[in-house]
């Protein structure tokens, strides 16, 4: 197919570790070569900022970067693009008109969504559309710092809105999505960012700190990427203070190869705040760097450091995990997606340098853990964020995109008929699975994390749910009193709160229905047990309830929602968000959910140590 990549202010060919050259360029580059790689044809469309660049470039084999006149051919901050946004698309119009329209639409910030849903209604073809940043978020951290205008509140609402698919990067992206901006759960996508693992590869790190002239037996932590205040750079400079005496910090970004800061304002600021917290002389300012030698300061550092306020995704955490190095970084935005905790490194509270230089101090004094951390998290990147896999994903959305807007979508017999509500029900059912299976990975492994603590520790479970969710709450629980796969355990303790008739409909009957679920939890729960309640809709009042009462009575909780807002998830230790309205499809995953629960504990259970397994197998 051919696509059309727009991305109005970052484009494929910028110098990255400036004020607007960062992740969304190595997003656009890396995710067009390997669409390219997988036989399609790409052009980025982006805005000419120099004169003396041709229109066209061939950027690599199946991609041209089009350079597109909107406003003078000079550097412009993004913040000031929007109103040349209305002559950038005129130019693409015409552009189509002339060599032909692209069968689908890609485009990248919420600008780019402006033009490439107008265009896209124009010649009459799909338009996708990923944020990379959304500005409701953006505003909540950044508040009288953030340049844009209120319009692009406005104008991402009508993006979402009109897109035929709108990409999230990572599960709280979605959710800032559902939120904030009220998206058609039915037209979202989770396809994350990604790595390329020909680009970055682990170094010996003696060899990478004499390319560099950096010290060879110093701890040295890295901090690298775009230097703007959101990116905390600060946060990681105090934090220094907090480290080792002879720690270094290296910091890889810039407006230009040699750090100055007469010319460049955010570096002038961060060397003030390295002079005032007494680091000056153990932090090295490096400028900004080609991305041939990225992986040399990867390889050299031991231990990657990213303190942003918010971030909506974060690839340089990828790339250092590719480099098999640790990270640590602020616990926001999709830095909880891309490192494990205490698995693949440290997540720290954002503005923090004192619990950031205490996270760089324990891994900077003990290599052998780092170490660790750093093959875990090169086996994580590899296993799942390689930007093929990227570029896989990313394929699939558009193909489906096309088919339904070909007519070959998930209506595509009269859905009057009986075949026709077969065919929809099966479609709609597989276009919900295929988004959980990237979304719910992570919720479902930490809710069989939770369930397994507990009854490895003697503790017990108990669940909850109403109508179908209480026959899914009894088959849970037999699961685990009977078996699930394995007949060579013990039963273990998961009791169904809705399968007593008698007591339920007698205090329903008599006190309310409101209270059924807590009143069980008052009279089984104990701390250190573990509730799981069900919900399609996630607002039951006896559902919302019981959560309540456990969190009070020291119980952990697992909730299985569908997509709907729910106050189920603040009150969850862990929340399986369905992706979908639709209560037969969410019960459909949810039945998949709670097995993958069973199959995890289960194997869990007949891994435990000798004296848990004492305690567990019969």
């Amino acid at each position: 197919m051919y696509i059309a990549m727009i991305s109005e202010h970052a484009s494929p060919l910028a110098t990255l570790g400036g004020a607007d050259g960062g992740g969304q360029n190595v997003y656009v580059a890396q995710l067009s070569r390997q669409l390219a790689a997988l036989g399609h044809r790409v052009d980025v469309f982006t805005r000419r900022e120099d004169a003396g660049v041709p229109q066209l470039t061939d950027f690599a084999p199946g991609v041209r970067v089009v350079q597109v006149v909107a406003g003078p051919a000079r550097v412009i901050r993004k913040e000031k693009l929007l109103p040349l946004m209305d002559g950038f698309a005129d130019e693409m119009r015409d552009f189509f008109a002339i060599h032909g329209a692209p069968d689908l639409i890609h485009a990248h910030f919420f600008m780019s969504g402006l033009v490439g849903i107008d265009l896209a209604r124009a010649f009459e073809i799909p338009a996708v559309v990923t944020f990379h940043a959304l500005g409701k978020v953006r505003r909540l951290h950044q508040q009288a710092a953030d340049g844009f205008p209120d319009a692009r509140f406005t104008i991402e609402e009508r993006i979402v809105a009109e897109a035929d698919r709108v990409i999230a990067e990572c599960p709280e992206d979605e959710r800032d999505l559902l939120a904030l901006y009220g998206a058609d759960p039915l037209r979202l996508r989770m396809v994350p960012c990604g790595f390329d693992p020909d680009e970055f590869v682990p170094l010996d790190k003696a060899e990478a700190r004499v390319a560099l002239g950096l010290p060879a037996d110093a701890p040295i932590a890295l901090q690298l990427g775009r230097m703007v205040p959101r990116k905390g750079v600060d946060t990681a400079i105090e934090a220094l203070a907090f480290a080792q005496r002879d720690a270094r910090l290296v910091v890889v970004g810039g407006a230009s190869p040699e750090p100055d800061p007469a010319r460049d304002p955010e570096l002038a600021r961060l060397i003030a705040v390295a002079e005032r917290a007494g680091v000056r002389e153990r932090v090295i300012f490096t400028g900004s760097r080609g991305r041939d030698v990225l992986k040399l300061y990867y390889g050299a550092a031991d231990v990657f450091v990213t303190a942003p306020w918010y971030e909506p995704f974060g690839i340089t955490p990828l790339e250092a995990m590719a480099c098999a190095r640790p990270v640590i970084a602020s616990d926001v935005g999709g830095l909880r997606y891309t490192v494990a905790e205490g698995e693949t490194g440290l997540r720290v509270p954002p503005r923090d340098p004192a619990r950031l230089g205490a996270a760089m101090r324990a891994l900077l004094g003990d290599p052998a853990r780092a170490e660790g951390m750093g093959r875990a998290g090169l086996a994580r990147v590899r296993e799942r964020f390689t930007w093929r896999q990227v570029a896989l994903q990313m394929e699939e959305v558009y193909r489906e995109t096309l088919a339904k807007r070909a007519g070959a979508g998930i209506a595509r017999l009269d859905p009057r008929s009986d075949s026709g509500v077969i065919d929809q029900a099966f479609a709609l059912l597989s276009e919900t699975l295929a988004r959980s299976r990237y979304l719910l990975g992570e919720p479902i492994k930490a809710a069989a994390e939770i369930v397994a603590g507990a009854l490895l520790n003697g503790q017990k479970v108990l669940v909850c749910g109403n109508g179908g969710s209480a026959a899914d709450a009894q088959h849970f629980a037999a699961e685990f009193v009977g078996r699930f796969k394995s007949d060579s355990r013990r039963a273990l303790p998961v009791i169904a709160l809705g399968a007593d008739t008698a007591f339920v409909t007698a205090w329903a009957n008599d006190i309310g229905y409101h209270d059924v679920f807590a009143r069980g939890v008052r009279a089984f729960g104990q701390p250190g047990d573990v509730l799981v309640a069900i919900s399609t809709s996630g607002r039951s009042k006896n559902v919302v309830a019981a959560m309540r009462e456990a969190r009070e009575r020291g119980l952990k909780t697992v909730a299985l929602l569908g997509g709907a807002l729910s106050p189920c998830v603040a009150l969850a230790d862990a929340a399986v968000r369905v992706p979908s309205t639709d209560t037969a499809r969410i019960q459909e995953v949810q039945s998949l959910a709670l097995h993958l629960i069973c199959e995890l504990v289960e194997a869990r259970a007949l891994a435990a140590p000798a004296s848990t397994l004492e305690e567990v197998v019969s």
